[in-house]
């Protein structure tokens, strides 16, 4: 998987997605920052879910970043997205490499390296560590440490995303610990002072 140092940002997707939606993320891809994007919605229906991804699919495209859907192997399947991100509960590596073929499969890890080494082994395209920080979009169940990082990244050459509550004021300290993405979403989307494409511009 090629990494561009300039397209750092793995962005996620809020939990809401209305019509206003699609302009703002037209906006904020066309920064240049963003590799991939992941659609992740837990409530919706199959039928809502694959009409909101088509249509992500498309400006995703447009903008040369990876669309990839989050737990759900069929929907990515379904929509031929770029690929899926898989949490410790959700299919197994090998099965949905069975489904999806050659697509990007990444894997949470959380704070573990044990798990990191697993995620590997069974050729996983990234591995997602965290949460690094503070969230509002997610409970925090698993802390992880810049030590942390720098452990697994001395063990593997397998790009590794960071995640949890990152935002202008700690984005620096990961990258310049080797993070390769990073995966923000409450940041731009749920930014009380900015705006999307602001809160995008910051990062740098």
């Amino acid at each position: 998987m090629r990494i561009n140092k300039k397209k750092f940002i793995y962005l996620i997707s809020p939990t809401i997605i209305n019509k206003s939606f699609y302009q703002k993320l037209t906006e904020v891809l066309q920064q240049k920052k963003v590799s991939f994007f992941q659609l992740r919605l837990k409530k919706e229906p199959l039928k809502k879910k694959l009409i909101i991804g088509r249509k992500i699919k498309k400006i995703c495209k447009k903008f040369n970043v990876k669309f990839l859907i989050n737990d759900d192997v069929f929907i990515a399947k379904k929509l031929n997205a770029d690929g899926c991100h898989l949490g410790q509960k959700d299919m197994n590596i090998t099965k949905a490499r069975k489904l999806i073929g050659n697509k990007i499969i990444g894997v949470t890890c959380h704070n573990s390296v044990k798990l990191s080494k697993i995620a590997v082994k069974n050729k996983a395209d990234y591995i997602a560590l965290g949460a690094f920080n503070n969230s509002k979009t997610k409970k925090i169940k698993h802390r992880a440490s810049v030590n942390l990082l720098r452990k697994v990244k001395k063990i593997t050459k397998t790009p590794v995303v960071a995640i949890g509550g990152i935002n202008s004021s700690n984005y620096k300290n990961l990258l310049l610990n080797k993070a390769n993405f990073l995966a923000i979403s409450g940041y731009i989307w749920n930014n009380d002072k900015f705006k999307p494409i602001e809160a995008i511009k910051i990062l740098k």
